[in-house]
C-alpha cells in the first residue's frame, strides 16, 4: 500500500525535512575506492548520517522482459535526502538513492520489442507494479497498491531496490521510457520525477488550453517545470513566491508573465477570481484559502507537495465551485507522452551538473534550497 511516507518518497520534489538537518561533509574519497563485491558500482548511505560513499552490489541478470541500461545521468531529488537520512524510519541500509535516471540500453531480454541496444532511455520513480489491477490496466501504475519504488523498497523477488546513483540498472521494459533522439540525457533525467509530477495534473485537469491563466506556487525543482509547461501550453503564468530574489529568473529566465510575493496582501487581493488553474508545489505548511480565492468559478488547484496538513474554509471551494486536487508522479503512458512533448517543444529543465563525489555537498545545498533548479549527477564520468 501507499502510506503517506511512501507517497512523499515517491514524489520527491521540493519536500522539506521538518526537523533541523544538516549533512556532514566528508574529506574527499578516491573515486576508484569500492566496498563489497558485485557487478554494479554505486554510492550508498550506510546509516542515518546520510553520508554517501562508494559501494558495490549485484544487479539481477537480464530476464526475458527486461532492459539493462548504462546510467549516464541521475537527477537529485529531495526524496534522496529523506531516505538517506531515514527521516521516515523506513530506510533499508545500504541505501542507493536516485529515481531520475537516464542512460543507454546495453542489453534487452528475448521478449522485449520496444527497445534495442543503443536506445536512449529513462527510468523514473517506480520499477514494478502488479500489472493486473484496474490502475495498471489504465496506465496508472503509479497508483497500483503494489507499486515498487526505484530504491529502498522490497521488489517481488525479495531484493531491496537500489537507484540511479549507480552505473547500471535492470528493469522490466514497462517501466523504461524512450528519450527522443537529440534530447540531452542530462536534461532528460529530472523529467522522470520533477517533470512528470507537475505534467500529470496539468494534463489531467486540462491546464493546456492556450490563453487561460495559471498560477504556480513555489519556484524550485517542481515549480520551474510547471512554469515551463505552462508557457509551452500557451498559458499566462503567474509565479507566487515568498522570495523577492526569485523575481528576475521567474520572468527573464523561465518566461513567467507575472510574479507575486504571496505575503503581500495587496498583490494577492488584486488577483482574486482571476486564475483558471493553480499548481501548488510548496512543501512547507501554508494557508490555502488565500490561493483558492484567486481561482475563477470552476477553477482547479492541484497539490503536488506534502504539507503536514491542509486547512481551508468550505466556502473557499463551494462558493466558486472550485476544486482542490492531489497528484503524485504519473503513469507509464503519461511519462512517455511528457518526454515526447518536451522534445517537440524544446522544454529543458534548468540543471547544475555535478560528479558523484560532490553528492554530500549537493544534498546539503538542496536542504538549503541552494540549487537552480535541479542537480544532475554525471554518472558516466564519475566512475571512470
Amino acid at each position: 500500500m501507499f502510506p503517506i511516507k511512501a507517497e512523499i518518497l515517491a514524489v520527491g520534489g521540493d519536500l522539506q525535512v521538518r526537523k533541523e538537518s544538516t549533512i556532514p561533509r566528508r574529506s574527499s574519497v578516491h573515486m576508484a575506492s569500492e566496498s563489497g563485491d558485485g557487478n554494479c558500482n554505486a554510492w550508498a548511505a550506510r546509516d542515518p548520517s546520510g553520508v554517501l560513499s562508494p559501494y558495490k552490489f549485484n544487479r539481477r541478470l537480464v530476464q526475458s522482459g527486461d532492459v539493462s541500461l548504462k546510467i549516464t545521468h541521475c537527477g537529485v531529488c529531495y526524496a534522496d535526502v529523506i531516505c538517506t537520512r531515514n527521516v521516515h524510519n523506513d530506510s533499508i541500509y545500504p541505501v542507493v538513492p536516485g529515481h531520475e535516471i537516464a542512460g543507454v540500453v546495453t542489453e534487452v531480454g528475448s521478449d522485449v520489442k520496444g527497445f534495442k541496444v543503443g536506445d536512449h532511455v529513462g527510468v523514473g520513480t517506480y520499477v514494478n507494479s502488479c500489472r493486473d489491477c484496474e490502475n495498471c490496466n489504465s496506465s496508472l501504475e503509479n497508483h497500483c497498491p503494489e507499486t515498487v519504488f526505484t530504491y529502498n523498497r522490497i521488489d517481488t523477488d525479495g531484493t531491496v531496490t537500489k537507484g540511479g546513483y549507480s552505473t547500471h540498472i535492470v528493469v522490466h521494459e514497462r517501466y523504461c521510457f524512450k528519450i527522443p533522439d537529440g534530447y540531452p540525457l542530462a536534461k532528460a533525467a529530472p523529467l522522470l520525477c520533477a517533470g512528470i509530477t507537475v505534467y500529470t495534473p496539468m494534463v489531467r485537469h486540462n491546464m493546456n488550453q492556450p490563453g487561460k491563466s495559471l498560477g504556480v506556487i513555489g519556484l524550485g525543482g517542481l515549480g520551474h517545470m510547471a512554469v515551463k509547461f505552462g508557457k509551452a501550453f500557451g498559458l499566462k503564468v503567474t509565479v507566487f513566491s515568498t522570495s523577492e530574489s526569485k523575481r528576475d529568473e521567474a520572468i527573464n529566465l523561465l518566461g513567467a508573465d507575472n510574479f507575486v510575493i504571496s505575503s503581500n496582501t495587496q498583490q494577492m487581493e488584486s488577483l482574486k477570481n482571476s486564475l483558471h488553474f493553480i499548481v501548488d508545489t510548496a512543501a512547507g505548511d501554508h494557508p490555502f484559502d488565500p490561493y483558492l480565492s484567486l481561482l475563477k468559478v470552476g477553477g482547479v488547484m492541484a497539490l503536488v507537495g506534502f504539507p503536514s496538513e491542509i486547512k481551508l474554509h468550505p466556502t473557499s471551494l463551494n462558493l466558486g465551485s472550485r476544486t482542490l486536487s492531489g497528484s503524485i508522479v504519473g503513469g507509464t503512458k503519461d511519462i512517455q507522452e511528457m518526454l515526447i512533448f518536451c522534445a517537440a517543444n524544446k522544454i529543458y529543465p534548468e540543471i547544475e551538473i555535478i560528479k558523484i563525489d560532490y553528492i554530500d555537498e549537493a544534498l546539503t545545498r538542496l536542504i538549503k534550497r541552494d540549487v537552480k533548479y535541479r542537480f544532475v549527477i554525471d554518472i558516466e564520468n564519475s566512475f571512470k
